[in-house]
């Protein structure tokens, strides 16, 4: 994906997950953090584009500029983003029924309601495109033909139909990936924040905001915090869609965007004149 970020994938997942882990999981994590994989990020900088051409970015502390985005956004997107990708993980790894169409049905639920939460056609078009390649990912790169089941195959193609059933936004289509892949939903939602946030640093490095080496310091010695502090609020949203609990409550339970502003920028990132991402 991009090149910013290789020297950090093997030594940065084991300070990111500390506790104990079996060998596969371990491996897992390792694998889907190779920023070679083929997810459509790199055309996707969430808005940080558009901030810099905006004048937002124009301080004489890059680095201070830049924290601050990656942490504006991660306080946005993991109330907005785990809930989905804790419910599409819930309807894989423990669904309320083994009907593969039933699984399907709670899937393109989760999938609508986040078309209709995510407030921006710019945002949509990016989430959709990173989720697609993730299915795409697992169906050619991932699943094995003597033992998948074709649930995954089965909800791309209906996105790809584009009737309006289904959409494949990023957050679902992650929470289905891990979940197939048998990664646990704590690591899921972790390392999912995690690729947030690089790609972010990523994006600032192709734009020219910061350097390479900047971009690992701040990955590794200030990001971590954000991350961490994210997860740990926000682990326990849900959509209510698929909740079966009388005691959840959207309003503190529920997904939520927190950062008006953002939405504003990204929203606008068509206008410029010229532009290196697609969104």
């Amino acid at each position: 994906m991009l090149w910013v970020q290789n020297e950090l994938t093997s030594s940065r997942v084991g300070d990111l997950f500390p506790t104990t882990m079996t060998d596969r999981e371990s491996y897992l994590l390792l694998l889907l953090s190779d920023s070679n994989l083929p997810t459509g990020s790199f055309v996707a900088s969430s808005g940080l584009e558009s901030f810099i051409a905006h004048g937002f970015g124009s301080g004489t502390n890059k680095l201070e500029v830049i924290t601050t985005f990656v942490r504006d956004s991660l306080s946005t997107y993991a109330p907005s983003a785990l809930p989905f990708v804790a419910d599409a993980h819930l309807a894989i790894s423990t669904p309320r029924s083994e009907d593969q169409e039933d699984i399907l049905e709670d899937l393109q639920k989760l999938d609508a309601l986040y078309e209709c939460m995510t407030l921006n056609h710019v945002a949509k078009r990016a989430s959709a495109a990173q989720g697609v390649a993730l299915l795409t990912l697992y169906s050619k790169g991932f699943s094995r033909a003597e033992t998948d089941s074709g649930l995954v195959d089965t909800f791309k193609r209906r996105v790809r139909i584009n009737d309006g059933t289904a959409f494949g936004h990023l957050p679902v289509c992650w929470g289905i990936l891990c979940a197939s892949l048998g990664l646990s939903l704590e690591r899921t939602q972790h390392l999912h924040l995690f690729l947030h946030a690089r790609a972010l640093l990523s994006a600032a490095v192709r734009l020219n905001a910061i350097g390479p080496y900047a971009a690992q310091q701040l990955l590794l010695h200030t990001i971590s915090p954000f991350v961490d502090e994210q997860v740990t609020k926000c682990a326990r949203l849900r959509t209510g869609e698929l909740n079966r609990d009388p005691a959840w409550n959207e309003t503190t339970d529920g997904p939520a965007n927190t950062w008006p502003l953002g939405e504003i920028l990204a929203a606008r990132h068509d206008l410029q004149h010229s532009r290196i991402f697609n969104s």
